[in-house]
């Protein structure tokens, strides 16, 4: 049993919640209790975007901002739970006429944030919950501090699955499965 830190990729949770589990809703505390066990709990990090907003925005896009602000401010109010914001960036369109956004300073912030707490030695153990090749190099000098990284993620072969590199560079792997699911609904 050591001290862990719980980063969650918001956006890649939710991906997973809808894809995978038919959008089902979660009791974060809940979910932080069964991913950091029998771990002890430092923090939990939630990273995750506002949604974008034109200038002026629509009444959609306000509703979707307003409930998007709700559900983080709710979050930060848990126990040890930190919620960090990037930004949602606007790219363009597709040729069907989508708007295309991207997600900027999510990963950059969780990868800063997991290498403080291994370089201080304030954490044994990383509990992630994403899927994105993107954070292996922090994985990998994290694991040089001798972290403990536990991957949870999607299931294989639908598109919440995670980027098999990812997999293989974590100590563990975890499916973010039904039963999992059924035991931290709302």
């Amino acid at each position: 049993m050591g001290m862990a830190a719980v980063f969650i990729d918001g956006g890649y949770l939710d991906k997973v919640l809808l894809l995978n589990h038919g959008g089902k809703k979660i009791d974060y505390q809940k979910l932080v209790r069964e991913l950091v066990t029998p771990n002890e709990l430092l923090r939990t990090y939630y990273y995750h975007c506002l949604p974008y907003q034109s200038n002026p925005p629509t009444t959609e896009e306000s509703s979707r901002y307003a409930a998007m602000h709700g559900f983080c401010k709710a979050l930060s109010h848990i126990p040890r739970f930190e919620v960090r914001l990037g930004k949602l960036a606007y790219r363009g369109n597709t040729t069907t006429g989508e708007k295309i956004f991207v997600q900027k300073r999510v990963d950059c912030m969780v990868g800063v944030d997991m290498a403080l707490l291994a370089g201080k030695g304030r954490i044994s153990n990383v509990i992630l919950v994403s899927g994105d090749s993107d954070f292996i190099p922090a994985i990998e000098a994290v694991k040089r501090e001798g972290i403990i990284i536990t991957l949870w993620h999607g299931k294989f072969y639908t598109d919440g699955a995670p980027s098999r590199e990812l997999v293989e560079v974590c100590d563990e792997s975890k499916e973010i499965s039904d039963q999992l699911i059924s035991m931290i609904m709302r």
